[in-house]
């Protein structure tokens, strides 16, 4: 059966088209239910024995949900006690709409046979379509749409076998409106809440339910403790007059009263707005997109010198507000930042938060903060009845809503992640918290594998050159297995060096827009965890057939230069190759090699002449303006039993560390100028923002407490400044400044070149930068391939590859992945750090002061690659009297006068 409906519709140039919107309605869309013996259906999903125990339902049933129950409740949906559930196509389209994270959930839910949840298309079925009314909201006719399918199901299973018709269907409804409809027409239909807590043997559930409107009300004091949230209406217009600003809110970890607004203006412009003080902040949460008003200049702050944690004490906070701004107020003008406040929230940002449950003083409450694991999340309060099981574990919680009169926002539990330490619990928490997919690779992603045993064919050849006769081989880390890159070096006739950057060929194994490929654009890269690795591509790949082993023969795609003993590029040409790397060494063996006067075969010979060229490529890089800066990086050596931390050591960099870096980079600039001169439009580059000048606020306060000068105007300054920056008695002086100016840099980011028209990498002082080099951990090394291999017509192109857009879009995506993923590292060195000093009690260790706060210092441990804060003032303590110098953030404490005492007469003995 076929309906349609026909309107115009006015196009932009002022024409009018006609629509015409066909619908069909078809009788054979089954019920999915084992019991029905009308519908001729293969496979039912829905069980003819839902065991689900209920004291509101003592029969067996389904479940149907309205949409704002799968929107809200979708914690409760994935229990897995929840089965046997009606999705109606209805659900699904609002669902999909309103959305994507939900939606997306509710899709894996679908899919996984276990959970009986079947997809019924009621807007195509003839029985369950209706038509819109005059008059009547899109919303309602929803709402209305779902009751007919519920009613049609509910009938449709009474003709059903007469053993099974005690099997009833149950709406689930938290709109008081619909309820009370679908009681009128006799449908069974409870609130979620109510039919959640009726299930038998199941309290955990309860926990897991979302806070609905009227309970938000039920735990929240009546003092009105924030200001209102301006409607979308108003904002909308406030910021198309210039009144409010639009911007991302950047909770501070050093400080629960500030954050910043990042404003983002046209191409480069940026603004960050400062806000201090609960009432400013106004419940919003980090990475919100909120609405702010400027103050007057004259109201202008300066950031915080003080280190606050909350502490939980549920109260506004006014008096450190207060005595806060009071603090500011003598800061110099040149200090003081753009301040603003919170008017609204345009777009909440909240997923599920890891942390731990502080269980409540109060005997018998099921009233309980959650402190996340991020300290720039606010803790949440959480209803449990489980608070003293979940005490000492890892659990997820949820925001489902933050009241004007509540000092923190509420929440609901959502799972427990295991107990607190534990070294898979905290591994979980990592992965989650910096949004890691670690997943296992699904069944599509592991069907685009080539079949086993793979070797490279006929055709192959023909369109490689081989280099399998060539001395190449790789210097990587001990125990790499996903080796990228391999290297060659040898003399030509003409007197001349040839040098050759052999890269694993992957997008020979990974094609565009197959399974594999869409899941390595997700991921992003490969991340490394302390003894563990989360791959971006299968290990089939990453360590075997794409990995550059020895002795093995290889796919590659190659860089290669004529130079002449000035390390100066005569010819360059890339090729896609065979190669068969002679040797698989560490950077300490190649080291040795080099070393080594009683070596000279050939493999030897050409890591000599690389590190001759290196050293000359360096020096130059160097002249340029490159700068050489400074993080602690430190490994670990794992018991292979308990894979337990037993020895820690700062990382060694030794001559072939930079040998290999500087090819690398050579490699990198050398592909970028190629796929940018044949593609300028859609080339991925990769740049590095010079810093604003408020960047340097630290290393130049830093420098200036030991009368050191440093200039910023340029990167060639800032490096020939760092080189001279020396102070008698203090050799760790210079590396300090390194690890800070470090810190003053910006993010370095991938982008489409026609989408941008500054190109430029601060910290390598090159024009022109992208990834060409690790394309077995980094996706964007895999279109830089493709991009490179369609320039040298060794491979064609496909649409999304010409699409500055689509490319715009995958360097956002590139970009977040790969900043989580350094965090997750990050913090994965945290743990591991800690579990060594777990049984190694009190150590003495040199350590520096990198940070000055007015009442609390930051300490560096070189050693152990070690930071953290030691406040000034420690409970059940007497703070000392300090003294704070903003203009280079130092505190001093007063000599105390001590005043003359009369002598004491000795004792006789």
């Amino acid at each position: 059966m076929l309906k349609s409906k026909t309107f115009m519709k006015k196009t932009r140039s002022g024409g009018v088209m006609k629509i015409v919107r066909e619908h069909y309605l078809r009788d054979d869309i089954w019920c999915g239910s084992e019991i029905c013996t009308e519908c001729k259906q293969e496979s039912p999903v829905l069980q003819r024995d839902p065991s689900i125990e209920s004291n509101l339902c003592s029969y067996p049933h389904y479940v149907i949900p309205d949409t704002n129950v799968v929107l809200h409740q979708i914690d409760v949906l994935e229990d897995p006690v929840i089965r046997n559930v009606i999705i109606l196509q209805t659900v699904l389209q609002e669902v999909r709409h309103r959305s994507a994270p939900v939606y997306k959930r509710l899709k894996d839910i679908i899919h996984e046979q276990e959970k009986h949840f079947y997809t019924f298309t009621n807007e195509h079925h003839r029985e369950t379509f209706i038509e819109r009314e005059p008059g009547e909201s899109a919303n309602d006719r929803n709402d209305r749409a779902i009751r007919v399918a519920a009613k049609w199901y509910g009938q449709h299973l009474e003709k059903a076998e007469s053993e099974a018709d005690a099997l009833k269907v149950v709406l689930l409804t938290n709109d008081l409106g619909n309820k009370q409809k679908a009681e009128e027409s006799s449908l069974l239909v409870y609130r979620c809440e109510e039919y959640i807590k009726s299930l038998i043997g199941n309290p955990e559930l309860v926990d897991r339910l979302a806070l609905s409107n009227d309970d938000k009300h039920d735990i929240t004091s009546s003092k009105v403790l924030f200001p209102e949230h301006l409607p979308l209406s108003r904002i909308q217009a406030g910021i198309k007059s210039g009144t409010f600003l639009q911007g991302t809110f950047r909770a501070s970890r050093d400080n629960y009263l500030e954050a910043t607004v990042f404003v983002q203006g046209e191409g480069e412009d940026s603004t960050e707005v400062l806000i201090q003080g609960l009432q400013n902040l106004n419940r919003a949460v980090y990475q919100d997109v909120v609405a702010v008003q400027l103050y007057p200049r004259n109201q202008w702050l300066a950031p915080s010198s003080v280190m606050l944690q909350d502490e939980g004490a549920a109260k506004d906070d006014n008096e450190e507000d207060k005595e806060e701004e009071d603090e500011e107020k003598s800061v110099t003008e040149a200090a003081r930042k753009p301040t603003g406040k919170v008017v609204g929230i345009i777009k909440r940002n909240w997923r599920p938060f890891c942390g731990m449950l502080n269980l409540s003083q109060i005997k018998e409450s099921t009233r309980h903060l959650f402190t996340p694991a991020d300290r720039r999340i606010p803790r949440i309060r959480i209803e449990t009845r489980q608070a003293a099981t979940l005490a000492g574990q890892r659990i997820m919680v949820a925001i489902d809503g933050w009241p004007k009169h509540s000092r923190y926002p509420n929440g609901h539990f959502v799972r427990s992640l295991g107990n607190a330490g534990d070294k898979e619990t905290e591994q979980m928490v990592l992965l989650l918290e910096h949004d890691v997919p670690h997943q296992a690779f699904s069944q599509a992603v592991l069907s685009s594998l080539p079949k086993m045993p793979w070797a490279i064919t006929p055709e192959d050849m023909v369109r490689r050159e081989d280099l399998r006769h060539l001395s190449v081989c790789s210097v990587d880390p001990p125990g790499c297995t996903d080796i990228d890159d391999a290297l060659h070096c040898r003399e030509l006739d003409n007197g001349n060096v040839e040098v050759g950057v052999h890269i694993a060929d992957v997008s020979h194994f990974i094609r565009p827009c197959n399974a594999m490929d869409k899941e390595a654009a997700n991921r992003g890269t490969t991340v490394y965890l302390c003894g563990k690795r989360i791959d971006m591509v299968p290990e089939l790949l990453s360590s075997n057939l794409c990995s550059l082993r020895s002795n093995v023969e290889r796919l590659a795609f190659s860089c290669i230069w004529e130079m002449n003993h000035k390390a100066e590029i005569i010819k360059t040409r890339f090729t896609k190759t065979v190669i068969n790397s002679k040797a698989s060494l560490t950077y300490a063996e190649a080291q040795m090699r080099i070393d080594d006067t009683t070596k000279n075969d050939d493999i030897t010979k050409s890591l000599r002449g690389l590190n001759k060229l290196a050293k000359v490529l360096k020096r130059q890089r160097i002249e340029k303006g490159a700068l050489t800066l400074s993080s602690l990086e430190v490994r670990f050596h794992i018991d292979s039993e308990t894979h337990d931390p037993i020895d820690l050591q700062t990382k060694e960099l030794m001559e072939t560390n930079s040998m290999v870096e500087e090819f690398m980079l050579l490699a990198n600039i050398s592909v970028a100028q190629k796929i940018y001169d044949e593609f300028p439009d859609c080339a991925m580059l990769r740049k590095h923002p010079a810093p604003p000048p408020s960047n340097y606020d630290i290393l130049l306060k830093a420098a200036k407490s030991k009368d050191v000068e440093i200039h910023t105007d340029s990167a060639k300054a800032l490096a020939d400044s760092l080189d001279m920056a020396r102070v008698d008695g203090f050799p760790y002086f210079n590396t300090l400044l390194r690890i800070l100016a470090t810190r003053c840099m910006m993010q370095a980011v991938y982008f489409c070149s026609g989408m941008d028209t500054d190109f430029h990498h601060y910290g390598l002082a090159s024009a022109i930068y992208t990834h060409f080099t690790s394309p077995i951990r980094r996706y964007a090394d895999i279109i830089v391939h493709r991009l490179l291999a369609v320039a040298i017509e060794a491979d064609s192109t496909y649409p999304d590859l010409m699409d500055k857009q689509k490319q715009s879009a995958l360097s956002t995506n590139l970009n977040y992945r790969h900043k989580m993923s350094q965090y997750a590292q990050r913090a994965s060195v945290a743990f591991h750090t800690q579990l060594f000093f777990k049984s190694r009690g009190i150590l003495n260790e040199e350590g520096f002061v990198l940070f000055v706060r007015k009442n609390a210092i930051i300490v560096l441990i070189p050693k152990f690659g070690l930071e953290g804060t030691v406040f000034f003032d420690a409970k059940h303590k007497a703070t000392p009297k300090l003294v704070f110098d903003e203009e280079i953030s130092g505190v001093s404490v007063p000599a105390p006068v001590v005043e003359p005492q009369a002598k004491k007469p000795k004792l006789d003995r």
